[in-house]
């Protein structure tokens, strides 16, 4: 099998040594030593051996580069630079690492950063589609064309006319884009067409704050109360060894060393179960929240035969709509949730066993479940957003709140209900050392009101409609319900504009995406690498890496602040974000100053000297950085001296200012403590104050978007795509043409979708499809084997990794992968999991890609290579 990727590296006389040829920092990069310097937590030189194979000189400066990927972490990252070429990487070596006071130590991601940064397949120059022209498109080519160079002038001005062709022909809503400096140049230009979704949030993004409940890292305690007074923790959807780089799973073994006891509910035993040694309840993708529901009935159960498991004080003064006594003015009391559980007036009780048909969780270990979690022991209820992340779950969030309010976890140390990933895991609470702002002027807003919910995009382009809600970028907090009509729109879209993310490979019903970008005019993307929305677009503009810019500052948790500085001058013709958006404001007619008024490296200062601590009372905030006049000269900026508690030069070698941390400081955090302890001083930001079990306000915001409906309590809804859906006869209990369930699991080599190029990581991590050894039994296949994947919106190919950590019936595949179809746009030959997922719109608009329904089966045709065999997608010479 030959896909068009592979067959333009064959025809291509582009090799690894031409690219080094071309530059002398790639030169050094690539010619090292595969081996990582400071994998060990030692305070010691490097080593200059450290287990390569040839020595490398240790004279040169350690500069602290940028680790910048969505990763939910940011790790302290070194590279050694001589004569402006990166010689080595290593990480934090600041300090001795301890429970209390912990290194803020890089991935295997991170550490192999400078692999991206020298990539032999990076964007050198602008390029253009040999088939596209302005007069004629050829649409049909994109995806499969050849690519040409060409200069910047040229670039951005076929870049330019055709944003003025679409303004002129068919005015700004024909433009869609996504990016922040691409964004404010073509708010400028009149506006565009923007997306918006629940993105990792899933349904948390707006159930959460309406209901008053945390949406970040406000839901879960320190890791010192962790460790110090939490018994046990109920792990729900929840892997930090995997989808947070840093310390979390670091910190929360250091609970476990303290006694405490873990439980798993997921349908994958994930590494950070395994490290943790928990009891693992397998649950069936997406029915977490009929889960949930049948543990309610057993705590109400088992309270009525004198269990004591729940804390009626706190339920009955924190919360509203729990039972008929404690709903809403105005409401009807039979729609309170103790009755919806209970099955008083549908006739129908959400008990344990009712849950176990539905779960695959025995009733019984729920019942028992409930017992462990009584309000007399400190429980600590988590959950990631994964299973936030599936259609039809915007009650989720709401009945998770619930089962804390019930049980009185919340609010007190040892005991919480929240969030437990990204940054925040295994560390709640604010953000102890910050940013200053970067300065920069606000761009006024203009009157173009038209934003895509992001699971019906392409299909919005293909046939020109789609439903509006009144909304623009990522949900949050919306006070603003009468404008979610849920009305349906034309919509013409023309050009695409990639100005940042990766939203072709991201987003569902990537099939479909691809698609759309062959119908429409032109299509351009930011780029460093040929990445999916690169491959699929007209004009390529090759952009830094944070490598190469002035600098910045990166939070990775809510303890330090890190400072990066430049590592490389920018390689080849590659330009940033920002002076694209300028050159092209010039092009448009525009003062480049109207869209940024001060440059980057001003920018850059103005974080450094605006950045804040809190000191050791853990309230007072004070500036971070003492700044010289010689610092204001040294660096070319704008500025006033200050005092600070680390000097800008300090910070900059360092590259880190750590908080340390210890028993009984002033910097610990226990979630809801204002509330629980006064609630109506620290009411929730809900439009009651408290938890708002019974929220109309939910209901009514979610059933105006017009994509399905819910009731004001938390409700079991069967979810599309999901569990029900893999039968064709569900009453009969006879499986259809998709009898599996496909969920998608963030993987360690890459974040997201960065550094999938990486082949020190293609190497270390071969992305197969994970099935279940029973099932892949049933099927004849073995491990290695290639395997189709089929859904009603696609197919990839995979090779098999068998195990009994996925539980039958349910197909494991990992996020992220860039696409690579075949000759006949048939098959994805790299396992990209939304040519899986499909555009499927219900409730709040949450991208369901953990509902998912598939099959699989041995492929009769040939044999995928290995991701570590696949050349790299090299287009420059």
């Amino acid at each position: 099998m030959t896909s068009y990727l592979e067959r333009i590296r064959q025809s291509s006389d582009i090799t690894r040594r031409g690219f080094i040829k071309a530059s002398a920092a790639a030169t050094a990069a690539l010619a090292v030593s595969g081996s990582l310097a400071g994998c060990a937590n030692k305070v010691e030189p490097a080593d200059a051996n450290a287990g390569g194979t040839e020595a490398v000189a240790v004279d040169g400066e350690w500069v602290t580069a940028a680790c910048w990927h969505n990763c939910g972490g940011r790790c302290l990252n070194k590279v050694l630079v001589k004569d402006g070429v990166a010689l080595r990487q290593k990480t934090d070596d600041t300090h001795e690492d301890s429970p209390d006071y912990p290194q803020q130590r890089a991935c295997l991601r991170g550490r192999s950063q400078r692999k991206q940064v020298f990539s032999a397949d990076r964007i050198k120059y602008p390029m253009k589609r040999k088939g596209w022209s302005p007069d004629n498109p050829q649409g049909e080519l994109r995806g499969k064309d050849e690519w040409e160079r060409i200069e910047w002038d040229e670039a951005l001005s076929y870049v330019a006319d055709e944003l003025k062709k679409a303004k002129e022909q068919y005015g700004n809503r024909s433009i869609l884009a996504a990016g922040s400096e691409i964004g404010r140049l073509l708010t400028l230009f009149g506006g565009y067409t923007a997306s918006w979704g629940t993105g990792s949030y899933g349904s948390f993004a707006l159930t959460a704050g309406i209901i008053g409940a945390e949406v970040w890292s406000g839901g879960i305690n320190d890791r010192i109360d962790m460790r110090e007074n939490t018994e046990l923790f109920v792990m729900i959807g929840s892997n930090p060894a995997w989808s947070s780089g840093g310390s979390p799973a670091f910190h929360m073994l250091q609970a476990k060393e303290n006694g405490a006891r873990f439980v798993a509910i997921d349908p994958y035993y994930n590494d950070t179960y395994e490290l943790l040694g928990a009891e693992w309840l397998p649950i069936r993708p997406g029915q977490d929240t009929a889960f949930l529901i049948g543990l309610a009935y057993a705590l109400i159960d088992g309270d009525a035969q004198g269990g004591n498991l729940i804390d009626w004080d706190f339920l009955n003064t924190h919360a509203i709509g729990f039972d008929a006594e404690h709903m809403p003015e105005g409401s009807d009391p039979r729609g309170n949730f103790r009755d919806y559980v209970l099955g008083t007036y549908d006739g129908l009780p959400k008990t344990p066993e009712w849950a176990a048909e539905l779960c695959g969780i025995s009733g019984e270990r729920i019942r028992q479940l409930a017992e462990e979690i009584a309000p007399s022991r400190a429980v600590a209820l988590m959950c990631g957003w994964a299973p936030a992340r599936t259609h039809n779950s915007d009650g989720f969030p709401q009945v998770f709140s619930t089962i804390g309010a019930m049980t009185g976890h919340m609010g007190k140390p040892g005991h919480m209900t929240g969030v437990n990933c990204h940054s925040a895991a295994g560390n709640g609470g604010p953000s102890l050392v910050n940013p200053g702002p970067s300065g920069v002027a606000a761009i006024k807003e203009v009157p173009v009101d038209d934003s895509i919910n992001k699971t019906e995009i392409w299909k919005a382009i293909m046939t020109g409609r789609y439903t509006w809600n009144g909304r623009s970028g990522t949900v949050t907090m919306p006070a603003d319900a009468e404008k979610a009509p849920g009305e349906v729109r034309d919509i013409d879209i023309h050009v695409i504009y990639h100005g940042g993310g990766a939203a072709l490979q991201t987003t569902d019903a990537m099939s479909e995406g691809i698609a759309a970008h062959r119908k429409v005019d032109f299509a351009v993307s930011h780029a460093q690498f040929l990445t999916t929305n690169a491959l699929y677009s007209d004009i390529i503009l090759p952009v830094t890496t944070l490598w190469e810019r002035p600098g910045g500052l990166l939070t990775g948790n809510r303890e330090m602040l890190i400072m990066y500085t430049q590592v490389t001058e920018p390689l080849f013709e590659s330009q940033s974000d920002q002076w694209i958006a300028r050159e092209l404001a010039k092009k448009l007619g525009m003062e480049e100053s109207a869209v940024y008024d001060i440059d980057e490296n001003q920018q850059f200062f103005n974080t450094v000297a605006g950045a804040t601590y809190v000191e050791d009372d853990g309230v007072t905030a004070s500036p971070l950085v003492t700044i010289t006049e010689e610092d204001i000269e040294e660096w070319g900026a704008v500025g006033t001296p200050q005092e600070g508690v680390i000097s800008f030069k300090d910070f900059k070698e360092k590259g880190v200012y750590q908080i340390e941390r210890k028993a009984g400081d002033n910097y610990g955090f226990v979630a809801y403590s204002g509330f629980a302890k006064d609630p109506e001083s620290n009411p929730l930001p809900s439009l009651s104050g408290k938890l708002e079990i019974y929220s109309a306000r939910l209901a009514e915001i979610v059933n105006g978007m017009g994509y399905s409906t819910i009731e004001p309590v938390p409700t079991y809804i069967p979810q599309a795509c999901g569990y029900e859906a893999t039968f064709g006869d569900y009453a009969a209990g006879e499986k259809g043409d998709y009898p599996f369930q496909i969920f998608n699991i963030h993987y360690l080599r890459r974040s997201h979708t960065v550094f999938d190029n990486i082949p020190w990581l293609r190497e270390a991590w071969a992305n197969p499809v994970y099935l279940n050894a029973q099932d892949a039994e049933e099927r004849n296949i073995a491990a290695g084997d290639t395997v189709r994947i089929t859904s009603p919106y696609g197919s990839v190919l995979r090779k098999a990794t068998l195990t009994n950590r996925v539980i039958p019936g349910v197909v494991m595949l990992p996020h992220g992968a860039w696409v690579d179809m075949d000759d006949d746009d048939e098959n994805d030959t790299a396992g990209a999991d939304n040519v899986i997922c499909g555009g499927c719109p219900t409730g709040q608009g949450v991208s369901g890609w953990n509902t998912a329904i598939c099959n699989f089966e041995k492929y009769d045709g040939e044999a995928i290579v290995d991701d570590a065999a696949r050349p790299q997608r090299i287009i420059c010479e």
